[in-house]
């Protein structure tokens, strides 16, 4: 419960830290409403699309109302896609009006004790710190491989957790060795004719839980032509912080990133989550009023590329390609799509591999309603968007699905699993599928 006094300082804070300007572009057309996930999923109530959620923070700022638990509500229970913000013909930067909000309320109440424990230990105790996140996935790793999650399973434990939670458990990646995630080169030369040399943001569930999916960006960019860099000094891209609220933390993460890639003379820094690149692309507007690190900022924001962006321009999809027949479908990063702008570029590696057969589903571009931790935290939200995007997958007929974050990536196994379809359709992140065709090819080749 939000105090008087807490509400006061909330509201004085929205009065001189959101940004006035951005929230009256905001012309009220309605456009953003058939894009807008929760409008939807709620029956279309105004309050959950961004026109709403906009109009309650101008209302904040203006003094109209209090930033009350129910407009904490509306805002918590955005997803933060920021479909709204392509469709939006005046370019309302949605997602940084969310950013500040959120940071503006956690920043200014009073969490339960358990809360400021977690939120601690996540934010400031371990997502900073690769090696922490190590032991966490060795730690997952040997529940897996010593015996112990099968004996959990035939325990009936899981069934004292929630469904998705349950669902959430068995589709976790089969995480690599400890020896494994410490065994990272910081150099690999490319192993066709030399056309860039590049920089790889590993990031930290990515280099830790989805290693091999980092392994396979590799091995597809060294065959692509690229020289690549793997600085030890970087780490978490901050977005977990950004978007929950914790924007001092995610700027601080930003500095430390900028410092490790400003001097590696590559062409690009390459990304393969997502969710990552779009909170990397927005360092210039997260450190907007540092006048020490904003211009390098914008220096490294504008080397960031996708993996997918890269490997189009080095003509990667004229390889020849092949994999076992199976119809393939693609699933859209949100991010991947609406803040860095990258959906062509999957699509057509998809197509350039044979025995692939490429449907393009339904509403690819509306969110899966993973959207980092809010299945977890928003389930009921996120398993109704999900239940609606299986119906699409559905109606595809596909038996792959290929995504490009790892959110993504678990909230569609996630949907195999509570559809009863595991071993008819997979997910599967499209450098994984993409290495796939390529040892395709090499193998045929023999």
């Amino acid at each position: 419960m939000t105090s008087v006094k807490e509400k006061q300082v909330i509201q004085d804070e929205f009065k001189k830290r959101m940004d006035e300007d951005e929230l009256l572009n905001c012309m009220r057309c309605g456009f953003c409403l058939p894009s807008c996930p929760t409008y939807i999923e709620s029956g279309f109530k105004e309050s959950h699309s961004p026109r709403g959620r906009i109009a309650l923070m101008k209302a904040v700022v203006d003094g109209v109302i209090e930033p009350d638990e129910d407009v904490e509500r509306t805002l918590d229970l955005c997803l933060g896609c920021r479909a709204c913000e392509p469709v939006c013909p005046s370019g309302v930067k949605y997602g940084h009006l969310l950013e500040e909000a959120r940071d503006i309320i956690n920043q200014n109440k009073k969490h339960s004790l358990p809360v400021r424990v977690l939120r601690q230990t996540v934010f400031e105790g371990l997502f900073p710190y690769q090696n922490r996140m190590r032991v966490l996935t060795n730690l997952l790793g040997i529940y897996q491989r010593s015996g112990l999650q099968s004996a959990v399973h035939h325990s009936g434990l899981l069934r004292l957790l929630p469904d998705s939670m349950t669902s959430m458990e068995r589709v976790l990646p089969k995480v690599p060795t400890m020896k494994e995630m410490k065994n990272r080169p910081t150099h690999l030369p490319a192993l066709q004719a030399q056309k860039k040399r590049v920089a790889f943001f590993s990031g930290c569930l990515m280099d830790t839980m989805f290693l091999k999916t980092n392994d396979a960006t590799i091995k597809l960019l060294q065959h692509a032509g690229c020289e690549i860099v793997i600085p030890k000094e970087q780490n978490c891209c901050g977005a977990l912080h950004g978007h929950s609220g914790e924007k001092n933390m995610g700027k601080e993460l930003a500095k430390r990133n900028i410092a490790a890639f400003e001097d590696l003379e590559v062409d690009y820094i390459i990304t393969n989550a997502g969710g990552c690149g779009a909170f990397l692309v927005d360092y210039d507007h997260l450190l907007k009023d540092d006048p020490e690190w904003f211009m390098r900022a914008v220096a490294f924001k504008e080397k960031i590329k996708d993996m997918s962006a890269v490997l189009v321009e080095l003509k990667f999809h004229e390889k020849d390609l092949s994999v076992q027949p199976q119809r393939v479908t693609y699933q859209d990063s949100c991010h991947l799509r609406n803040v860095q702008g990258t959906f062509l570029q999957p699509r057509v590696l998809l197509q350039a591999v044979a025995g692939a057969d490429f449907y393009e589903m339904k509403d690819a571009d509306r969110c899966c309603g993973s959207a980092g931790i809010y299945n977890i935290v928003e389930s009921g939200m996120s398993m109704q968007i999900l239940d609606h995007k299986m119906e699409k997958v559905a109606e595809s007929m596909a038996t792959t699905i290929v995504t490009a974050n790892p959110g993504c990536l678990l909230q569609m196994k996630l949907g195999i699993e509570r559809e009863g379809l595991s071993g008819v359709l997979r997910a599967i992140h499209i450098a994984d599928f993409l290495l796939e065709g390529l040892e395709g090819q090499l193998e045929g080749s023999k």
